[in-house]
């Protein structure tokens, strides 16, 4: 471990905690719902792995703070320590978050090295981090066109903005990330194969998310997004 990695190490676990500190002092102090101070760690942390790219010299010791959270999340829900993520009703949807960004990374990331395919992982997360969070707000408050599949109940206008929030995530990362500092030795994507990969992962995502019993989404859609993002980028060249 370098100290380069190390000091990555030291920031990723206290921004996680400023995250959390900060959830839960919105939720005493302003009163705010359960659900919206879950949704702002689940936005601040999936924008993490941003950060996570940009800092960390070797991938496996960037993988650990993901890997840890899945236990931490774990004991948290369990146990229900924290009001601003887990209500008493709540999934362990935050664990399967945090497992489904390890998963991606473990498989994608590759610091170093031509083969580095981090954007990738990255904009799976992407689709589930501002996807999911625009689709439960946007279904929310204008949500009328109701559909159900399986035992999972949504809105057309959600999935509209599921489909539209985790698309323009995906082009972004994947137009902006090959090639930058977060993926120097990626070979940056044309205009086409980012926008076809996004749109197409956009797609599968929202089908993935629609199907999904609640809480499962948290692991379906990172997962099947990156997938789709990889086998189109592969598939376009």
């Amino acid at each position: 471990m370098t100290t380069r990695d190390l000091t990555a190490l030291i920031i990723s676990f206290v921004y996680a905690s400023g995250l959390i500190i900060i959830a839960e002092v919105i939720r005493r102090q302003r009163g705010y719902s359960q659900e919206f101070t879950r949704k702002i760690v689940h936005v601040g942390a999936g924008m993490w792995v941003i950060g996570v790219l940009g800092l960390f010299e070797h991938w496996y010791i960037g993988i650990i703070p993901f890997a840890s959270f899945i236990f931490v999340n774990y004991i948290v829900w369990r146990y229900k320590l924290l009001g601003a993520i887990d209500a008493e009703d709540s999934t362990p949807g935050t664990v399967y978050f945090a497992l489904s960004i390890t998963i991606l990374f473990v498989c994608f990331w590759r610091t170093g090295s031509p083969s580095d395919l981090g954007y990738i992982a990255a904009a799976g997360t992407m689709a589930m981090t501002w996807g999911d969070a625009l689709a439960a707000i946007i279904g929310k408050v204008w949500g009328r066109h109701k559909y159900t599949v399986g035992t999972s109940t949504r809105s057309l206008e959600g999935s509209l903005a599921m489909f539209i929030a985790s698309g323009t995530a995906m082009f972004l990362v994947l137009q902006l990330a090959p090639g930058s500092a977060l993926a120097p030795l990626a070979s940056p994507l044309g205009l086409g194969v980012s926008l076809t990969a996004a749109l197409v992962a956009a797609l599968i995502a929202t089908g993935a998310e629609a199907v999904s019993p609640h809480g499962m989404d948290n692991i379906s859609v990172p997962l099947i997004s990156g997938l789709a993002v990889f086998a189109t980028v592969m598939a376009l060249g």
